[in-house]
């Protein structure tokens, strides 16, 4: 499947959507949430990737070394999860583990060298993605939905 067809075609049927749906901001980030996955999920997989491999590289490169509850915690990916997460980062030499000299029950997880060149490259490959999926909006327009997406996150998430 290529990124085209990962993007759904225009909704023809959005003529026929009443427009009480259309008014609606919680079915409109529905939808867009829905197609915004399936497009990064299928660029990063044609380089091998997933959004979780990006977002364990990018919080050790912006944040630092981790354990394994912390790097949950930062990434919103559940704990039993980032095992396996962590396991293939590991497989690819992204990561390094190493025990805790604090507490040798745990490890601090850190990013490798050849993990921050994948980040890099991941870094353009979600660039490109993100001008596909904001592709009818100008520079300025995209700047402002995101600080408004970034606005909502941040009163929901501070609220819940």
């Amino acid at each position: 499947m290529t990124r085209g067809e990962a993007a759904d075609p225009p909704d023809s049927g959005a003529l026929r959507t009443p427009d009480r749906l259309r008014r609606r901001a919680s079915r409109l980030l529905s939808q867009l949430t829905a197609r915004s996955d399936r497009l990064i999920n299928v660029g990063l997989a044609e380089v091998d990737a997933r959004k979780w491999h990006y977002a364990v590289l990018a919080s050790l490169a912006d944040y630092g070394p981790g354990s394994q509850a912390e790097l949950s915690g930062r990434t919103g990916i559940y704990r039993s999860d980032m095992v396996g997460v962590l396991n293939e980062l590991g497989e690819r030499d992204l990561v390094e583990r190493a025990p805790d000299p604090h507490d040798r029950r745990r490890n601090i997880i850190t990013i490798s060298t050849r993990g921050r060149r994948q980040l890099r490259r991941l870094d353009k490959v979600l660039d490109t993605l993100h001008d596909d999926l904001l592709a009818p909006l100008n520079p300025a327009e995209r700047d402002q939905l995101v600080q408004l997406l970034t606005r909502l996150l941040d009163h929901h998430t501070r609220t819940s």
